[in-house]
């Protein structure tokens, strides 16, 4: 028995999400594990790090399987491309512990969530950025960012309605960055809830427009109610950058 870890990126606009679905084939996880089965020969489980949602793009998004097959890793790298459509493509391949698990064994996740902030339309870049054409306050943004960071229960910043599971989440970074027309944010954390990228995007716009103050971050943690968190920003601005492990 052998357990394989891929890297993969794709272009989730025309997918429903990473997760397969049990009346929903159009999903990464799906398409991939299609691919599998077909190149070995045998049932494939993917486990995938994280579940993005329908539109959310990666870069590195991180998967593993375990197979009987003694098919080589670069020769599986070269049938997956053959074959995946052209928006799925896997950057790697490579042999792992039997014990190794992507999603269970991830240290930290970084996104990066893609405001174009202009008037005019980024024609190419359309599919990949939240167009937003209002001016945006940068150091209010960050002075809220910044009460963001640490150990909190991000219960308020997630769309999760009833859960048992831990809401506890470490925040190490928010980075906000301005590149030209557009604003880049980054958030790097041991691990993310169901729209919490998105919620918190979608908060600090809200600073950002002076709808809310930066001081009414801590509040919100507080409060553990997603009604006083901002909008969820659409999926299209958002990718996973990276999984990092020990």
């Amino acid at each position: 028995m052998r357990n394989i870890r891929l890297v993969l990126q794709y272009d989730g606009s025309r997918y429903s999400g990473w997760q397969s679905q049990k009346h929903e084939e159009n999903t990464i996880q799906g398409r991939v594990t299609a691919v599998l089965e077909r190149l070995l020969g045998e049932s494939i489980e993917l486990a995938g790090s994280g579940r993005t949602d329908a539109g959310v793009h990666a870069l590195g998004q991180v998967a593993n399987f375990r197979t009987e097959s003694d098919l080589g890793c670069a020769e599986l790298v070269k049938e997956l491309n053959r074959y995946l459509p052209e928006d799925i493509a896997v950057l790697s391949a490579q042999e792992a512990p039997l014990r190794f698990h992507s999603r269970l064994n991830a240290a930290r996740k970084t996104y990066r969530y893609r405001i174009w902030n202009s008037p005019v339309h980024n024609v190419f870049e359309r599919k990949y950025v939240y167009a937003l054409d209002q001016d945006l306050d940068e150091e209010a943004m960050k002075r809220a960012a910044d009460r963001l960071l640490g150990t909190h229960d991000f219960r308020a910043f997630s769309s999760y309605r009833r859960t048992k599971k831990s809401t506890v989440r470490t925040l190490e970074r928010i980075g906000i960055e301005r590149r030209g027309e557009e604003l880049r944010l980054s958030f790097t954390g041991d691990g993310f809830l169901y729209h919490m990228v998105r919620i918190l995007t979608g908060t600090l716009i809200e600073v950002g427009l002076h709808r809310r103050e930066p001081e009414e971050m801590e509040g919100i943690l507080a409060s553990l109610d997603r009604e006083q968190a901002g909008f969820t920003a659409p999926a299209q601005g958002l990718c996973l950058v990276s999984v990092e492990y020990e």
